[in-house]
């Protein structure tokens, strides 16, 4: 294995149009999604007929029948054929963590340019029935003779074709990221009019940001769409406070459709190589993807549930020694409005960061006009492999147009996980 090191140069990216899941994209699949992605970037970057590195995609919402998703899309693109794939899934943060891999080969000089990305729908979902159900097929599928398989089918009732629907739900303790997050927001004291002035945020920076057209090049148009569905753009501070809790329903509630991230239905890409190619092709290099950093809490034990990232943004900034208000712009994941403010409050807190973080200060507060200016995860959506891919191509593109910078991403996953990275130029 080599043991080189080289920069990894993010050179662009696309997405479909995010979309409220159960409406745009009713009876759109996963592949279908990746595949329009990829065929979007394909053409972009003008690689058709090129055989790539490698391709990284990844699902969360995903079928059985997607087991080979990368390598599917692969096929039905315009890329070379001989070009390999596989699939990715770390929940929320697939998209950062597909990124992550194909640089990783790239900075090591394996490979000298990939393809990473995710996709999510959770208007196409798989419904599954129970194990036993299965069991009673395959013990009917393995029945020698008629009475052996009259016998067998006598072991069927109703109960077995009850579906399963899959839900959004901890395994662990039975309760969905909204559950988990009111218990977060009520331990560190957030007020609902806090997580509404922070939807009110994402939301008119999302719209200022397609005005402005940020989003031109970076959204393609996919089934008669060219923008994301859930920007509200004409939405009030007061309309938001009106909303009725969406998860806690004993009164202490917080959480609302307004300040929460949406089910959401979408795809999204990234291209990363190394210099020498970026070159070879003429791509401009928008940023350089630096580093990346994974952790986990006990959830189950009663830590909340959506803040490992806290603990893997301090690891990354000590190994890269930075502090945190060392960035020029701050992607922090809106999965609720309530997790990110939870987050900004835990690396202010000297206790906190003593017990979790092992640190002897806090890591203090960050300039929130830097913090998610072209709208997060509230107000765009929330596909959940997606969400990776469409933050590092948009900090990317905000990067390159300030001419340098530097970048701090924050995802929180499900299972109790985080996952941050740097990019800068």
């Amino acid at each position: 294995m080599k043991s080189t090191t080289r920069k990894v140069a993010i050179l662009g990216g696309t997405r479909t149009p995010f979309v409220k899941s159960f409406t745009h994209y009713s009876r759109i699949t996963n592949q279908q999604l990746m595949t329009a992605t990829l065929n979007s970037l394909v053409e972009k970057y003008k690689l058709q007929g090129e055989l790539m590195g490698d391709v990284a995609f990844g699902a969360v919402m995903k079928s059985s029948e997607d087991w080979n998703l990368a390598r599917e899309c692969i096929l039905g693109s315009p890329l070379h054929p001989f070009t390999p794939g596989y699939d990715v899934q770390r929940a929320c943060g697939t998209g950062l963590e597909t990124t992550w891999h194909i640089a990783l080969k790239i900075a090591c000089g394996m490979i000298e340019n990939g393809i990473a990305g995710g996709c999510d729908t959770n208007s196409d979902l798989p419904v599954l029935y129970p194990r036993e159900f299965s069991w009673k097929l395959l013990d009917l599928n393995k029945s020698r003779g008629t009475m052996e398989q009259i016998k067998n089918m006598l072991k069927f009732s109703l109960r077995d074709l009850k579906p399963r629907v899959p839900g959004v739900v901890e395994p662990r303790t039975k309760l969905s990221m909204g559950q988990h997050t009111e218990k977060m927001v009520q331990e560190w004291k957030i007020s609902q009019k806090e997580q509404d002035e922070l939807a009110l945020k994402s939301h008119l920076s999302a719209e200022k940001a397609y005005q402005e057209g940020f989003y031109n090049d970076l959204v393609f148009e996919f089934n008669k769409l060219k923008k994301d569905t859930l920007v509200r753009g004409e939405t009030t501070l007061e309309k938001l406070t009106k909303l009725k809790p969406a998860f806690d329903f004993t009164g202490k509630g917080t959480l609302t459709a307004g300040n929460s991230s949406p089910l959401t239905d979408g795809a999204s890409a990234v291209l990363l190589g190394s210099e020498e190619y970026a070159q070879k092709k003429g791509l401009d290099i928008l940023a350089y993807f630096v580093d990346c950093e994974v952790s986990a809490v006990n959830y189950v034990g009663g830590d909340g549930l959506l803040m490992a990232p806290t603990i893997a943004v301090s690891k990354m900034l000590e190994r890269n020694n930075l502090s945190l208000q060392d960035f020029d712009f701050y992607e922090i994941h809106e999965a609720f409005a309530g997790q990110v403010l939870c987050t900004l409050k835990a690396w202010e807190s000297s206790e906190y960061c003593k017990k979790y973080l092992g640190r002897s200060q806090p890591l203090g507060k960050i300039d929130i006009s830097k913090m998610n200016i072209k709208g997060g995860s509230v107000a765009l959506g929330h596909p959940f492999a997606a969400t990776g891919g469409r933050i590092v191509t948009s900090l990317a593109k905000m990067i390159h147009k300030k001419g340098k910078g530097r970048g701090l991403i924050s995802i929180c996953t499900a299972g109790g996980m985080g996952i941050a990275a740097i990019i800068e130029l």
